[in-house]
């Protein structure tokens, strides 16, 4: 724990005289490593509600796995495919302690890994290099068939102070790889925390620089089917087109809060643009997945006026989907 201390704070040191470069491979996710208990389950539940680019691969043995630098086994039942427009993988572990295992011990089913793509094995072992430089080592690496060549993912040690896995991956054959199919795009990624500043500052240090805090006033709360009074703080880090939310809960009742108190710190919704909000919602609660929080932003029916709408996914995703709805 001191030697970590230490690196720490000499890359701290660092980071002030001379602010780490983020590599562009940080503009676009490539993938997110979902792990649940059950594939099935999970897999019919996205497919009920229209999700129907997922395949199920059956029982995979990961090969060359090392877990914290130690060869280990990974056995899991895993499922492929497309939420919109970011590909995912689904991972139910099975056999061996591995990064997987460990997570689904500790947070229940929820999002792992944002995995983004090194476009080379050099650019790959480049990054690693300078996250080792900052301090931070790497949790696991195994390799992937499916290619003439496998392709080599690996997971950064970011979630004790970061809240979730950062993921690297080279995939050789790429150039070939079949585009996602049309629809909806993922615009947000979000997560929950306890202690804001020193989970923005933790990532600054690794590069994503790009940040700011708002406490953003809104109005028409609902908290399950009653009005509440709910207040957060929110962080904000972009790079790309990739826009991170972190939810500081001040008050509640709440989603964010109930969240933590059940899997922990970590992801909690992904967030879907919407043209009709109210029609979604209805149809998202006809299929299963009912309305659990909302409310409103901006001027009523001006520029800026927004609403969104939380949806209750944890049964298959350990976490909840947002829909998101702008004035235009």
């Amino acid at each position: 724990m001191k030697t970590a201390a230490v690196s720490l704070t000499i890359a701290a040191a660092l980071w002030q005289t001379q602010p780490p470069t983020l590599p562009d491979m940080y503009k676009s996710v490539h993938s997110v490593a979902w792990v649940v208990r059950d594939v099935e389950k999970t897999v019919a539940g996205w497919r009920r509600l229209g999700f129907t680019d997922i395949r199920i691969l059956g029982d995979v043995t990961f090969a060359d796995v090392r877990y914290h630098g130690t060869p280990a086994t990974c056995i899991a039942k895993v499922a492929e495919g497309h939420l919109g427009d970011v590909a995912v993988q689904w991972i139910q572990p099975l056999q061996g302690t591995n990064a997987y295992s460990e997570f689904l011990a500790r947070h229940g089913t929820g999002m792992f890994s944002l995995v983004h793509r090194a476009p080379s094995r050099e650019a790959l072992q480049a990054e690693i290099d300078r996250m080792s430089a900052l301090g931070v080592g790497v949790l696991q690496s195994e390799s992937i068939d499916g290619s003439s060549r496998p392709s080599i993912r690996m997971y950064v040690d970011t979630e004790p102070q970061g809240k979730y896995a950062l993921g690297l991956i080279y995939v050789p054959d790429f150039d070939r790889a079949v585009p996602p199919p049309p629809g909806r795009k993922v615009v947000q990624f979000a997560f929950t925390v306890r202690d804001l500043n020193s989970v923005l500052d933790y990532w600054s240090r690794l590069g994503f620089t790009e940040r700011s805090v708002t406490h953003p006033p809104l109005w028409d709360l609902r908290y399950h089917d009653r009005p509440a009074d709910f207040d957060a703080d929110l962080g904000w880090q972009r790079h790309g087109r990739i826009v991170y939310e972190w939810v500081h809960p001040l008050k509640g009742p709440t989603v964010y809060l109930d969240h933590m108190e059940k899997h922990g710190e970590g992801f909690h919704h992904i967030a879907f643009q919407v043209d009709d909000l109210d029609q979604e919602v209805a149809r998202w609660n006809a299929l299963g997945f009912p309305f659990i929080q909302g409310g409103a932003w901006g001027e009523k029916g001006k520029p800026g006026w927004g609403r969104y709408a939380y949806q209750d996914t944890d049964a298959i995703a350990g976490a909840e989907v947002e829909l998101l709805w702008n004035y235009r």
